[in-house]
């Protein structure tokens, strides 16, 4: 499972690098959601994709019984896609805006604006 899910990562970042290096803004943006799936992804391989049970310990016990799953990983993946889906947001406004004024989604039309 571990190599499939390597694979996968580095499917990910490698579209999602092409995905940014594109001219159009729009593909910009899917750069940036396919950067942050792939980190999170990234995070869960690195942490071990073991299964096992939540980390309660029972009353009575100083450590689990069985198995458990490291809840750090999942905390920190949680938290990145809140900060993700929150950059997206802000970056669809930003490109609706910039789409209102420019009328383009082409980066090298929106620098001849600056002037």
């Amino acid at each position: 499972m571990e190599p499939l899910m390597a694979i996968t990562i580095g499917i990910l970042f490698a579209a999602a690098i092409y995905m940014m290096l594109r001219r159009s803004i729009v593909k910009l943006v899917i750069g940036l959601i396919l950067l942050s799936n792939a980190a999170n992804l990234l995070i869960f391989a690195t942490a071990g994709m073991v299964r096992g049970a939540p980390p309660l310990v029972p009353k009575g016990m100083t450590a689990p019984e069985t198995a458990v799953a490291d809840p750090l990983p999942q905390a920190l993946v949680l938290t990145a896609i809140v900060i993700a889906f929150g950059v997206l947001s802000f970056a669809v406004v930003l490109v609706r805006r910039a789409w209102e004024i420019v009328g383009a989604d082409d980066l090298d039309q929106m620098k001849d604006t600056d002037t």
